[in-house]
């Protein structure tokens, strides 16, 4: 038997939408047959000004903080007040595919959960960018949620 620090992890990437959503109430569901925890994971990028960056507004929320309200907010409607699980949020600066591979290469972490767009169509048969681009390169298993 190997001495555990941590519990296994499933990384689940939100971004406000109810496809996301969808993929968080699946990484839930799978955390409490596996045991697992769940960590919420939500990409923010600063707007690009054309000057080097953003700048900020004096009392004016950060992005960064913008974010945790979108993440806590999803992760209210996908599971309500008392989860079943274990779950984490938080938000980092980057791309959301970098955050979410960074995030899926802990060596506790178990299964990547991403949601994909339903575009529609002939659209609808291919993967969003993010859910395409961790498929190909996340370093654990990748499960991605399509819509109904």
């Amino acid at each position: 038997m190997t001495d555990r620090r941590t519990r296994d992890r499933i990384v689940a990437g939100v971004d406000g939408s109810e496809q996301s959503r969808r993929a968080l109430r699946w990484a839930v569901r799978e955390a409490g047959l596996t045991g697992s925890a769940v960590e919420a994971v939500m990409a923010w990028e600063p707007p690009f000004s054309g000057w080097g960056g953003a700048v900020p507004v004096a009392g004016e929320p950060s992005l960064g903080d913008v974010a945790q309200g979108i993440l806590a907010e999803s992760v209210a409607k996908a599971v309500g007040p008392e989860p079943p699980v274990e779950i984490t949020a938080r938000t980092e600066e980057g791309t959301p595919a970098h955050v979410l591979l960074r995030a899926a290469a802990a060596d506790d972490v178990v299964l990547l959960v991403v949601g994909s767009r339903g575009l529609g169509g002939f659209s609808g048969a291919l993967l969003g960018s993010v859910s395409q681009h961790c498929a190909q390169h996340a370093p654990c298993p990748v499960v991605i949620v399509r819509g109904r």
